[in-house]
């Protein structure tokens, strides 16, 4: 049974940091693209970063760039988002996502924004930044 689940969410100050993780079980780990995707208060999915483990490839919403790394831990099957200069705007249910590297081979997709782009999701963790 694969299960993403994701961790490590909760309320942060304007400016401060958190880090995500998601235990990635059920699959090999190297046979998958992996993407953390947000959805704010009333608003739609939002792709944030990917990950492709089998050749340490990242990828990273424009909004993202500089604050958030995105990293793995292979032997552990774990996902991290490091998030940094958090903003109120980062407020959001952030969801770890699944792709089989098969399913795009051969096109440029690297990360996206609706739910069937992926074959897995995670529950969701929530982070909250206000003062």
């Amino acid at each position: 049974e694969v299960q993403l689940v994701e961790s490590g969410g909760g309320l942060v100050q304007p400016g401060g940091s958190l880090r995500l993780s998601c235990a990635v079980s059920g699959f090999t780990f190297n046979d998958y693209a992996l993407s953390w995707v947000r959805q704010a208060p009333g608003k739609g999915l939002e792709w944030v970063s990917s990950f492709y483990n089998y050749r340490g490839y990242t990828y990273y919403a424009d909004s993202m760039k500089g604050r958030f790394t995105i990293s793995a831990d292979d032997a552990k099957n774990i996902l991290y988002l490091q998030m940094n200069s958090l903003k109120v705007d980062d407020t959001a249910v952030y969801f770890c996502a699944a792709v089989h590297l098969g399913r795009y081979h051969g096109t440029d997709w690297y990360g996206g924004s609706r739910r069937d782009e992926y074959d897995y999701w995670g529950q969701g963790t929530q982070v909250n930044v206000s003062s």
